[in-house]
């Protein structure tokens, strides 16, 4: 259950929306029953006011027989049309007349009124005096001191004593008008008001599934694509692109697997193009190795070119040796497991010492090296060994890019707290669409494999890792038949040594 992203909105959704709506139908409720009953409190309170003027009207022609009929019928009416019970009693709590009349009023109710001679009274004076003396609000729900207690329910009573008007002068207060209405008749209109809501409440509930169910299929159906797609990238499909053109998160997250489609199908392109380079560079060596070994074996090749033979052996097996260190040294880099020994040492002296190292190959070709250094001793902080290796590597490929008779060139500045050492051929360059890949695992030109034959064509990659792990930065500029520049970056020793 609920296992769907769908599902799973659906019911929060609908819970959010029952919650809110079961807490405003709570609070409603009860508002309700509060604004209903003052709404019928304050018409009843009108209803009084005007009653007064009826019976000031009654006073004033007491002795016309017509006058106290017309008195009844007005309270009969307007007890009718307000659905209420309107008692008009006298200061002593005498009933002297109502609506509807009493002898149609219920046994049960004139049963809890006071009875003598056929005239009714209220049955607790006590409270009665209280409204004369003013002393009692003018509002109440209850049983009316008991005489609707035996109805069933609770009756809403406003309270208006009154003064008779007399030859233009006001009489002490000398009676009250007491009208009733029974509570669930104000019930009966908050339930009206209320059924309303759960009708709009149900209206509201089913449009909302509708359009949560709209929204859902919008937003989950993009992610049923991400899902189908990235179920495709496991099982090895990195051609798989996803056309989700949204502004959103999903969006975003689209436009993320596309770039982690293109990484991954870039990542699956150098794995085989790494093996089958390494496939390549291994079979090559080994293949030779098992052609001469057999040919000195089977007596193919005479016993005095068995030397010559021989050191061919040992030429394809160290540089297969170099080929397996080459990529166990870069292995380890990638992997995190070569840590550096950080020292300050003097790179014009580490400079002039690759230099000697490379003698023979510089010799042979007959190449110039200029070294040109902005001080006689410039120290940087790094790993030694490794930086070595970097200095190595580059001048070595600058040896093997330039013609005979060519110029390389190799500087040492300083700015700011940096080093930059810049090693520059007069070599056949690079193709620009070359330079960005001269970084990558075996890659070589079609140049550098017709030149040179001792490469592993993995130098320039373990020299972007060593720099890489310096923190550093490296970088090329050349130019097809123009040459090739390689620029990188070391830290300046806080402290430069003096020579003796």
């Amino acid at each position: 259950m609920l296992r769907s992203i769908f599902s799973k909105m659906v019911f929060v959704f609908l819970s959010i929306l029952i919650a809110g709506f079961t807490i405003t139908g709570v609070m409603l409720y009860f508002f309700l029953g509060n604004y209903v009953s003052n709404e019928k409190a304050a018409t009843l309170n009108q209803v009084g006011e005007v009653l007064i003027d009826y019976v000031n009207a009654y006073v004033e022609n007491e002795e016309n027989p017509l006058s106290r009929y017309l008195l009844s019928k007005v309270l009969e009416s307007y007890s009718t049309n307000y659905s209420s019970i309107i008692f008009i009693t006298n200061k002593d709590g005498y009933i002297v007349s109502s609506g509807p009349s009493l002898n149609r009023i219920s046994g049960i109710i004139k049963s809890h009124l006071n009875e003598e001679d056929g005239v009714y009274s209220l049955p607790d004076l006590r409270q009665h005096n209280k409204v004369l003396a003013g002393q009692n609000t003018e509002r109440e729900i209850g049983d009316f001191y008991g005489v609707f207690k035996e109805t069933g329910y609770e009756w809403l009573t406003v309270k208006k004593p009154f003064k008779f008007k007399v030859s233009g002068y006001e009489a002490d207060v000398t009676g009250v008008i007491y009208l009733h209405t029974p509570v669930p008749e104000i019930q009966k209109a908050r339930a009206t008001v209320f059924s309303f809501f759960i009708v709009s409440v149900g209206v509201a509930i089913v449009i909302s599934i509708v359009l949560v169910y709209i929204f859902s299929l919008k937003l989950t159906k993009p992610l049923k694509k991400i899902s189908n797609a990235a179920k495709l990238i496991a099982s090895g499909e990195f051609s798989k692109r996803l056309d989700i053109d949204s502004k959103d998160e999903i969006g975003e997250l689209a436009k993320s697997f596309n770039q982690m489609g293109v990484a991954l199908q870039n990542l699956e392109d150098m794995r085989r193009g790494f093996i089958a380079n390494v496939s390549h560079e291994l079979r090559t060596p080994m293949t030779s190795i098992k052609g001469f070994v057999e040919g000195i074996l089977d007596g193919t090749i005479p016993p005095d070119r068995r030397n010559d033979y021989l050191k061919i052996v040992k030429d394809e097996a160290d540089r297969l040796n170099r080929l397996v260190n080459d990529l166990l040294t870069l292995a380890k880099m990638e992997s995190g497991e070569v840590s550096l020994t950080l020292k300050d040492f003097d790179i014009n002296e580490l400079i002039r010492l690759c230099i000697i190292k490379l003698e023979n190959l510089i010799t042979n070709k007959n190449i110039m090296v200029n070294a040109t250094f902005e001080e006689e001793t410039l120290y940087v902080n790094a790993d030694k060994d490794a930086i070595e290796r970097v200095v190595y590597n580059l001048l070595h490929n600058a040896i093997k890019f330039t013609p005979d008779n060519g110029v390389i060139s190799v500087d040492t500045r300083s700015y700011k707290d940096k080093v930059l050492v810049t090693v520059k051929d007069t070599g056949i360059g690079i193709e620009k669409e070359d330079i960005e890949r001269i970084w990558e695992r075996f890659y070589k030109s079609d140049k550098s494999r017709s030149r040179d034959k001792s490469g592993t064509g993995l130098g320039l990659a373990i020299v972007r890792n060593i720099i890489n792990e310096h923190n550093q930065e490296i970088w090329v500029e050349s130019e097809p038949g123009r040459g090739t520049k390689f620029t990188f970056t070391l830290n300046k020793a806080q402290k430069q040594y003096l020579n003796n």
